[in-house]
């Protein structure tokens, strides 16, 4: 046997400049057929009646439940150290929020 073929591989990820930049999102809308997910980022702003979606990812299921899996772990590493994360109360975490919540400004 190969000692080569025990060493695990490594996958060297490349990060753009401009990927790295990031992209706002405060809504996910996510859709799926019987095989595959497609999570499409929304960003949504007060007053603003039309959203733009900003970026979609499609996974396979198995990827969507891996994504599901590593969220839930990284949420409860996050809690750990930062204390649980709030909804705000009496709205529903599956509807994209309606009003920030914020005083509204007037010229």
């Amino acid at each position: 046997m190969d000692e080569k073929n025990l060493k695990p591989q490594q996958l060297n990820i490349e990060l753009s400049e401009e990927i790295g930049q990031g992209v706002y999102s405060n809504l996910a809308v996510i859709t799926h057929s019987s095989s595959e997910f497609v999570v499409d980022f929304v960003r949504i702003m007060p007053g603003i009646p039309k959203a733009n979606v900003k970026s979609r990812i499609i996974l396979t299921p198995e990827h969507a439940k891996r994504l599901l899996f590593a969220l839930q772990d990284n949420i409860k590493k996050f809690e750990a150290v930062n204390g649980p994360i709030k909804n705000n109360p009496g709205s529903d975490p599956m509807l994209p929020p309606l009003s920030f919540g914020g005083p509204t400004a007037q010229a």
